[in-house]
């Protein structure tokens, strides 16, 4: 097999670690918006009833 073949699905696969780590330790810094009746259609669902 060509050694450029080899090289350049080592730094493709290299990348796509590299990139998925990156996009994991930035979305696990980002806040999420508590949910509440305005924001999310379900708040009520899990909600006590009194019936």
């Amino acid at each position: 097999m060509n050694i450029w073949i080899v090289v350049v699905i080592f730094v493709l696969v290299l990348g796509l670690i590299i990139g998925n780590i990156l996009l994991l330790k930035q979305s696990a810094n980002q806040k999420l918006p508590k949910p509440n009746k305005d924001n999310n259609a379900s708040y009520d669902r899990f909600e006590d009833k009194d019936d």
